[in-house]
Protein backbone atom coordinates (compact mmCIF):
# COMPACT_ATOMS: atom_id res chain seq x y z
CA UNK A 1 0.00 0.00 0.00
CA UNK A 2 1.43 3.46 -0.80
CA UNK A 3 2.28 5.50 2.07
CA UNK A 4 -0.37 8.17 0.70
CA UNK A 5 -3.09 5.35 1.24
CA UNK A 6 -1.88 4.46 4.23
CA UNK A 7 -1.98 7.75 5.65
CA UNK A 8 -5.83 8.03 4.62
CA UNK A 9 -6.65 5.02 5.79
CA UNK A 10 -5.08 6.25 9.14
CA UNK A 11 -7.50 9.54 9.16
CA UNK A 12 -10.24 7.45 8.26
CA UNK A 13 -9.25 5.11 11.11
CA UNK A 14 -9.13 8.07 13.46
CA UNK A 15 -11.99 10.01 12.69
CA UNK A 16 -14.06 7.06 13.37
CA UNK A 17 -12.58 6.52 16.29
CA UNK A 18 -12.95 10.44 17.54
CA UNK A 19 -16.73 10.02 16.48
CA UNK A 20 -17.54 6.98 18.09
CA UNK A 21 -15.76 8.32 21.26
CA UNK A 22 -17.86 11.52 21.07
CA UNK A 23 -21.38 9.68 20.62
CA UNK A 24 -20.40 7.57 23.75
CA UNK A 25 -19.32 10.25 25.60
CA UNK A 26 -22.74 12.37 24.85
CA UNK A 27 -24.87 9.07 25.33
CA UNK A 28 -23.67 8.27 28.95
CA UNK A 29 -24.12 12.17 29.55
CA UNK A 30 -27.93 12.45 28.04
CA UNK A 31 -28.95 8.78 28.83
CA UNK A 32 -31.05 9.53 31.98
CA UNK A 33 -32.19 13.09 31.58
CA UNK A 34 -35.49 13.77 30.34
CA UNK A 35 -35.50 16.86 28.31
CA UNK A 36 -38.61 18.60 30.04
CA UNK A 37 -35.83 18.76 33.12
CA UNK A 38 -32.83 20.24 31.22
CA UNK A 39 -35.51 22.92 29.60
CA UNK A 40 -37.19 23.39 33.44
CA UNK A 41 -33.30 24.08 34.46
CA UNK A 42 -32.44 26.61 31.65
CA UNK A 43 -36.43 27.76 32.40
CA UNK A 44 -35.33 29.30 35.38
CA UNK A 45 -32.82 31.96 33.72
CA UNK A 46 -34.06 35.82 33.58
CA UNK A 47 -33.53 38.42 30.96
CA UNK A 48 -31.00 40.27 32.98
CA UNK A 49 -29.12 36.93 34.26
CA UNK A 50 -28.47 36.55 30.26
CA UNK A 51 -27.32 40.00 30.12
CA UNK A 52 -24.73 39.55 32.82
CA UNK A 53 -23.36 36.95 31.12
CA UNK A 54 -22.78 38.30 28.06
CA UNK A 55 -21.02 41.31 29.85
CA UNK A 56 -18.93 39.29 31.32
CA UNK A 57 -18.33 37.14 28.66
CA UNK A 58 -17.18 40.26 26.56
CA UNK A 59 -15.01 41.38 29.33
CA UNK A 60 -13.02 38.31 29.22
CA UNK A 61 -12.80 38.39 25.67
CA UNK A 62 -11.45 42.26 26.18
CA UNK A 63 -9.12 41.26 28.78
CA UNK A 64 -7.49 38.30 26.69
CA UNK A 65 -7.00 40.48 23.49
CA UNK A 66 -5.38 43.22 26.20
CA UNK A 67 -3.22 40.74 27.11
CA UNK A 68 -1.94 40.30 23.81
CA UNK A 69 -2.41 43.88 22.88
CA UNK A 70 0.20 44.93 25.83
CA UNK A 71 2.84 42.22 24.25
CA UNK A 72 2.66 43.91 20.64
CA UNK A 73 2.60 47.53 21.76
CA UNK A 74 5.69 46.60 23.80
CA UNK A 75 7.09 46.63 20.14
CA UNK A 76 4.68 47.87 17.81
CA UNK A 77 2.96 50.86 19.85
CA UNK A 78 1.16 52.20 16.71
CA UNK A 79 -1.06 48.79 17.06
CA UNK A 80 -4.53 49.58 18.37
CA UNK A 81 -6.75 47.32 20.87
CA UNK A 82 -9.90 47.04 19.11
CA UNK A 83 -8.84 45.17 15.69
CA UNK A 84 -6.90 42.66 17.85
CA UNK A 85 -10.18 41.84 19.63
CA UNK A 86 -11.58 40.67 16.59
CA UNK A 87 -8.22 38.77 15.78
CA UNK A 88 -8.99 37.19 18.65
CA UNK A 89 -12.34 36.04 18.29
CA UNK A 90 -11.85 34.75 14.97
CA UNK A 91 -8.10 32.67 16.04
CA UNK A 92 -11.05 31.33 18.58
CA UNK A 93 -13.60 30.40 16.10
CA UNK A 94 -11.02 28.44 14.08
CA UNK A 95 -10.08 26.65 17.00
CA UNK A 96 -13.64 25.90 18.39
CA UNK A 97 -14.44 24.11 15.61
CA UNK A 98 -11.53 22.02 14.83
CA UNK A 99 -10.70 18.88 16.06
CA UNK A 100 -7.95 19.33 19.25
CA UNK A 101 -7.23 20.58 22.34
CA UNK A 102 -8.55 24.27 21.59
CA UNK A 103 -5.50 25.42 19.71
CA UNK A 104 -5.25 25.83 15.81
CA UNK A 105 -6.36 29.61 14.88
CA UNK A 106 -2.83 31.28 16.15
CA UNK A 107 -1.76 31.34 12.47
CA UNK A 108 -4.53 33.56 11.97
CA UNK A 109 -3.19 35.80 14.50
CA UNK A 110 0.06 35.64 13.01
CA UNK A 111 -1.23 36.42 9.38
CA UNK A 112 -3.22 39.92 10.74
CA UNK A 113 -0.39 41.43 12.37
CA UNK A 114 1.82 40.72 9.29
CA UNK A 115 -0.68 41.60 6.28
CA UNK A 116 -2.45 44.58 8.67
CA UNK A 117 0.02 46.06 10.49
CA UNK A 118 2.46 44.84 8.43
CA UNK A 119 4.80 43.30 11.39
CA UNK A 120 7.45 40.93 9.80
CA UNK A 121 6.33 36.89 10.30
CA UNK A 122 8.91 36.02 12.78
CA UNK A 123 7.52 39.03 15.19
CA UNK A 124 4.15 38.55 15.26
CA UNK A 125 5.08 34.72 15.94
CA UNK A 126 6.73 35.80 18.93
CA UNK A 127 4.01 37.82 19.89
CA UNK A 128 1.42 35.04 19.13
CA UNK A 129 4.20 32.95 21.49
CA UNK A 130 4.40 34.88 24.13
CA UNK A 131 0.76 35.50 24.02
CA UNK A 132 -0.07 31.76 24.04
CA UNK A 133 2.94 31.31 26.68
CA UNK A 134 0.98 33.44 29.14
CA UNK A 135 -1.88 31.75 28.70
CA UNK A 136 -0.73 28.72 29.66
CA UNK A 137 0.77 30.15 32.33
CA UNK A 138 -2.49 31.44 34.24
CA UNK A 139 -4.69 28.41 32.47
CA UNK A 140 -1.74 25.92 34.26
CA UNK A 141 -1.32 27.81 37.65
CA UNK A 142 -5.25 27.23 37.71
CA UNK A 143 -5.43 23.89 36.61
CA UNK A 144 -2.76 22.93 39.57
CA UNK A 145 -5.23 24.43 42.22
CA UNK A 146 -7.81 22.75 40.33
CA UNK A 147 -6.10 19.83 40.50
CA UNK A 148 -6.00 19.61 44.03
CA UNK A 149 -9.47 20.70 44.83
CA UNK A 150 -9.80 17.13 42.60
CA UNK A 151 -8.67 15.30 44.96
CA UNK A 152 -9.48 16.82 47.98
CA UNK A 153 -13.46 17.00 47.13
CA UNK A 154 -13.13 13.22 46.43
CA UNK A 155 -13.74 13.14 42.26
CA UNK A 156 -9.92 11.04 42.05
CA UNK A 157 -8.98 8.36 43.98
CA UNK A 158 -7.05 9.49 47.02
CA UNK A 159 -4.98 6.82 48.13
CA UNK A 160 -1.68 8.31 49.79
CA UNK A 161 1.19 7.63 47.75
CA UNK A 162 -0.52 7.38 44.48
CA UNK A 163 -2.32 10.61 44.88
CA UNK A 164 1.22 12.67 45.67
CA UNK A 165 2.88 10.44 43.03
CA UNK A 166 0.07 12.29 40.76
CA UNK A 167 0.12 15.26 41.88
CA UNK A 168 3.87 15.67 41.66
CA UNK A 169 3.67 14.46 38.08
CA UNK A 170 1.00 16.64 37.07
CA UNK A 171 2.81 19.63 38.96
CA UNK A 172 5.80 19.45 37.09
CA UNK A 173 3.76 19.59 33.81
CA UNK A 174 1.77 22.38 34.96
CA UNK A 175 5.00 24.16 36.28
CA UNK A 176 6.35 24.55 32.32
CA UNK A 177 5.24 27.86 30.92
CA UNK A 178 6.39 29.40 34.47
CA UNK A 179 9.88 27.76 33.81
CA UNK A 180 9.81 28.61 30.45
CA UNK A 181 9.33 32.36 31.06
CA UNK A 182 11.74 32.33 33.59
CA UNK A 183 14.49 30.83 31.03
CA UNK A 184 13.26 33.24 28.31
CA UNK A 185 13.85 36.15 30.79
CA UNK A 186 17.21 34.85 31.31
CA UNK A 187 18.39 35.00 28.23
CA UNK A 188 17.88 30.70 27.69
CA UNK A 189 16.14 29.43 24.48
CA UNK A 190 14.73 25.84 25.69
CA UNK A 191 12.78 25.07 22.64
CA UNK A 192 15.60 25.74 20.07
CA UNK A 193 18.21 24.30 22.24
CA UNK A 194 16.12 20.80 22.44
CA UNK A 195 15.00 21.01 18.67
CA UNK A 196 18.47 21.79 18.21
CA UNK A 197 20.01 18.84 19.86
CA UNK A 198 17.26 16.32 17.71
CA UNK A 199 19.03 14.93 14.57
CA UNK A 200 15.65 14.19 12.88
CA UNK A 201 14.64 17.99 12.06
CA UNK A 202 16.66 19.82 9.29
CA UNK A 203 18.19 22.93 11.30
CA UNK A 204 17.86 24.91 8.21
CA UNK A 205 14.59 24.51 7.03
CA UNK A 206 12.35 27.46 7.18
CA UNK A 207 10.04 26.27 9.61
CA UNK A 208 13.07 25.65 12.01
CA UNK A 209 14.75 29.36 11.40
CA UNK A 210 11.02 30.67 12.03
CA UNK A 211 11.00 29.02 15.56
CA UNK A 212 14.70 29.84 16.54
CA UNK A 213 13.93 33.49 15.26
CA UNK A 214 10.86 33.82 17.40
CA UNK A 215 11.84 32.40 20.84
CA UNK A 216 14.97 34.29 20.20
CA UNK A 217 12.42 37.81 19.81
CA UNK A 218 10.51 36.22 22.67
CA UNK A 219 13.58 36.25 25.12
CA UNK A 220 14.29 39.83 24.19
CA UNK A 221 11.07 40.74 24.84
CA UNK A 222 10.91 39.29 28.41
CA UNK A 223 14.67 40.98 28.79
CA UNK A 224 13.62 44.41 27.39
CA UNK A 225 9.97 44.58 28.36
CA UNK A 226 9.59 43.55 31.82
CA UNK A 227 6.87 45.99 32.81
CA UNK A 228 4.88 44.86 29.66
CA UNK A 229 5.64 41.48 30.60
CA UNK A 230 4.47 41.21 34.11
CA UNK A 231 0.88 43.40 32.91
CA UNK A 232 0.51 40.87 30.69
CA UNK A 233 0.51 38.56 33.43
CA UNK A 234 -1.52 40.42 35.96
CA UNK A 235 -3.98 40.91 32.93
CA UNK A 236 -3.85 37.57 32.23
CA UNK A 237 -5.03 36.52 35.95
CA UNK A 238 -8.06 39.05 35.58
CA UNK A 239 -9.39 37.14 32.79
CA UNK A 240 -9.18 34.17 34.39
CA UNK A 241 -10.76 35.42 37.57
CA UNK A 242 -13.95 36.53 35.39
CA UNK A 243 -13.88 32.69 33.83
CA UNK A 244 -14.34 31.56 37.40
CA UNK A 245 -16.50 34.56 38.27
CA UNK A 246 -19.09 33.48 34.82
CA UNK A 247 -18.76 30.17 36.04
CA UNK A 248 -19.84 30.92 39.66
CA UNK A 249 -23.00 32.87 38.23
CA UNK A 250 -24.21 29.95 35.64
CA UNK A 251 -23.64 27.80 38.74
CA UNK A 252 -26.66 30.05 40.92
CA UNK A 253 -28.75 31.01 37.97
CA UNK A 254 -29.21 27.38 37.36
CA UNK A 255 -29.81 26.72 41.33
CA UNK A 256 -27.22 24.92 42.02
CA UNK A 257 -25.43 25.64 45.24
CA UNK A 258 -21.25 24.44 45.67
CA UNK A 259 -18.49 25.55 47.97
CA UNK A 260 -15.35 26.83 46.77
CA UNK A 261 -13.39 23.62 46.67
CA UNK A 262 -16.41 21.95 44.97
CA UNK A 263 -16.87 24.66 42.28
CA UNK A 264 -12.56 24.79 41.31
CA UNK A 265 -12.90 21.16 40.53
CA UNK A 266 -15.92 21.56 38.38
CA UNK A 267 -14.29 24.20 36.58
CA UNK A 268 -11.23 21.97 36.02
CA UNK A 269 -13.04 18.92 35.06
CA UNK A 270 -14.28 21.64 32.48
CA UNK A 271 -10.94 23.03 31.37
CA UNK A 272 -10.04 19.18 31.62
CA UNK A 273 -12.35 18.52 29.16
CA UNK A 274 -11.44 21.26 26.66
CA UNK A 275 -7.99 19.40 25.94
CA UNK A 276 -10.02 16.17 24.37
CA UNK A 277 -8.99 16.26 20.54
CA UNK A 278 -12.88 16.58 19.69
CA UNK A 279 -14.31 20.02 18.33
CA UNK A 280 -15.02 22.14 21.28
CA UNK A 281 -14.67 19.31 23.69
CA UNK A 282 -18.47 18.18 22.49
CA UNK A 283 -19.06 15.14 24.55
CA UNK A 284 -16.19 15.40 26.94
CA UNK A 285 -17.70 18.68 28.65
CA UNK A 286 -21.00 17.24 29.16
CA UNK A 287 -19.60 13.81 30.62
CA UNK A 288 -17.14 16.21 32.65
CA UNK A 289 -20.04 18.23 33.81
CA UNK A 290 -22.23 15.47 34.48
CA UNK A 291 -19.75 13.49 36.49
CA UNK A 292 -18.45 16.67 38.72
CA UNK A 293 -21.54 18.33 39.64
CA UNK A 294 -23.37 14.40 39.95
CA UNK A 295 -20.71 14.03 42.82
CA UNK A 296 -21.54 17.09 44.57
CA UNK A 297 -25.05 16.07 44.54
CA UNK A 298 -26.40 18.23 41.27
CA UNK A 299 -29.18 16.88 39.17
CA UNK A 300 -27.88 15.81 35.87
CA UNK A 301 -30.32 18.22 34.08
CA UNK A 302 -28.62 21.50 35.54
CA UNK A 303 -25.22 19.90 34.35
CA UNK A 304 -26.68 19.58 31.26
CA UNK A 305 -28.59 22.82 31.12
CA UNK A 306 -25.48 24.89 32.84
CA UNK A 307 -22.97 22.81 29.42
CA UNK A 308 -25.76 23.81 27.21
CA UNK A 309 -25.69 27.83 28.17
CA UNK A 310 -21.95 27.30 27.86
CA UNK A 311 -22.31 25.86 24.52
CA UNK A 312 -24.31 29.15 23.21
CA UNK A 313 -21.91 31.26 24.79
CA UNK A 314 -19.10 29.79 22.65
CA UNK A 315 -21.32 29.08 19.51
CA UNK A 316 -21.87 32.87 19.62
CA UNK A 317 -18.41 33.78 20.20
CA UNK A 318 -17.32 31.37 17.61
CA UNK A 319 -19.29 31.71 14.99
CA UNK A 320 -18.93 35.81 15.57
CA UNK A 321 -15.30 34.98 15.06
CA UNK A 322 -15.38 33.20 11.96
CA UNK A 323 -17.84 35.86 10.94
CA UNK A 324 -15.22 38.52 11.68
CA UNK A 325 -12.54 36.49 9.79
CA UNK A 326 -14.73 36.13 6.79
CA UNK A 327 -15.04 39.82 6.86
CA UNK A 328 -11.41 40.39 7.42
CA UNK A 329 -10.05 37.68 4.65
CA UNK A 330 -12.65 40.00 1.83
CA UNK A 331 -11.22 43.50 2.90
CA UNK A 332 -7.59 42.12 2.50
CA UNK A 333 -8.47 40.73 -0.70
CA UNK A 334 -10.30 43.50 -1.81
CA UNK A 335 -6.96 45.56 -1.02
CA UNK A 336 -4.88 43.51 -2.25
CA UNK A 337 -6.45 43.33 -5.81
CA UNK A 338 -7.92 46.98 -5.98
CA UNK A 339 -11.69 46.05 -5.94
Amino acid sequence: MKPAAVAAHWRTLRAVALYLILGALLWWALRNVPLIDIWGSLGQLRGWQIMLLLLLNAAVIALMAARWWLIVRAEQPRVPFLPLVGYRLSAFGLSYFTPGPQVGGEPLQVIYLQKRHGLSYARATASVIMDKLLEFLVNFILLGVGAWAVFRVGLAQNNGSGSILSLSGLGVVLAWPLVHVLLLYTGRLPVTALLRAQPFFSQNSRSMRLVFVSEHMAAAFCQRHPRALLSAVAVSLCSVAGILVEYVLMLGFLGMRLNGLQVIAGLTALQLAFLMPLPGGLGALEASQVFALGVFGQPASAAIGLTLLQRARDLLNGGLGLVLAGTLFKAQRATKYGD
